[in-house]
């Protein structure tokens, strides 16, 4: 398969201190693929979203956006790059309806700076479609609080889309969810891929990601210990049982104590 990708890294280390948080990480997303990226606490996974989000500059390595290098990595060129991040907690306003979480702080507005809302409505209304909001009894202007965790995470989704991300960072989407409310976030997934649009899809539940991803990355300890396409994967179990062998050969790797 060709190296198609819309974002890469490439040898890429982050060091706080003494601790290589991100060592040597190489890896790309393709146009419409669900990466899911796994590991455990202290893996690297937070400094690495960090990275790609533009808020950790790397110490070295490359970033390469549709095959050019990027220098001096920041926020700004991480969103002109078209990756927007969707954290854990989702940076909703509970109390503001749908329409106006989509547009925070990015209005849209006629050229005397008044908010244009109805057209902020229509296209609230179009992107809440798009991926799947397919319940009639939410529409643009309801409350984000009378939504439940998974519609939540579709409003944010929503609002990664309308920014024109072709890359969209789910950290831990899934986290306290129902199975029905899971299904939920996994159908917005799947409507965004099915528009050409990739997902880095971060978790801790092996399950949830071995449903959703087409190609897993592990980290351990600040690399990239393992890279599968999910066609060679016949079954989650299996991908547990590699992640766990993998363990056990970093800690008996590990130095004893004196």
């Amino acid at each position: 398969m060709k190296n198609d990708y819309i974002i890469e890294l490439r040898d890429v280390t982050k060091s706080f201190g003494n601790v290589n948080a991100v060592d040597g990480i190489s890896f790309g997303v393709r146009p419409g693929e669900v990466v899911g990226l796994i590991g455990d606490n202290g893996a690297g996974k937070s400094t690495l979203i960090k990275i790609l989000s533009g808020v950790h500059r790397p110490d070295s390595g490359q970033i390469i956006v549709r095959g050019r290098e990027v220098s001096n990595w920041n926020a700004a060129k991480s969103r002109d790059a078209g990756i927007e991040t969707v954290y854990q907690d989702r940076a909703l306003a509970p109390q503001q309806t749908i329409t106006r979480n989509i547009f925070m702080g990015r209005e849209i507005k006629n050229r005397f700076g008044v908010i244009k809302v109805n057209t902020q409505y229509e296209e609230a209304n179009r992107l809440m479609r798009e991926i799947g909001f397919t319940s009639k009894v939410f529409d643009p202007d309801s409350p984000v609080a009378t939504l439940s965790g998974g519609e939540r995470q579709g409003v944010a989704i929503a609002r990664a889309l309308y920014f024109d991300a072709d890359l969209i960072v789910l950290d831990e989407p899934t986290t306290a969810l129902s199975l029905i409310e899971t299904a939920k976030v996994f159908g917005f997934i799947e409507n965004v891929r099915a528009r050409g649009r990739s997902i880095i899809f971060i978790g801790h539940n092996i399950y949830h990601v071995f449903d959703v991803a087409d190609r897993f990355v592990v980290l351990d300890r600040g690399k990239v210990v393992m890279t599968e396409d999910r066609a060679n994967i016949p079954a989650a179990e299996i991908l547990i049982k590699h992640m766990q062998e993998i363990a056990e050969m970093g800690h008996a790797a590990e130095p004893s104590p004196a």
